[in-house]
């Protein structure tokens, strides 16, 4: 069931960050925050593992390949497109 409610902005930025750093959606945490509250435990098949996005999104960024944006060379999309005998 979806729910909609409104939260105060700073509670929420603060919830979300933590649950950044924790590699969880928001939307799990509320789940165990009310499970929490009405005295259940979690059950293996009720906690929903976050998706490949939000798995994979504290990667993001935190190498630097020492390669300037391709974009800003023409030269790197020249052939952008085409098929090995030219043709698009």
């Amino acid at each position: 069931m979806k729910a909609t409610f409104e939260i105060p902005d700073e509670l929420y930025r603060k919830v979300k960050a933590r649950s950044a750093l924790e590699g969880r959606p928001v939307r799990v945490v509320a789940v165990e925050l009310f499970r929490n509250w009405l005295g259940e435990s979690p059950t293996p098949d009720t906690v929903q593992m976050p998706s490949l996005p939000e798995q994979i999104q504290r990667y993001c960024g935190i190498v630097d390949s020492g390669v300037a944006d391709l974009a800003t060379n023409p030269a790197y999309l020249e052939d952008f497109g085409n098929d090995s005998r030219g043709d698009r």
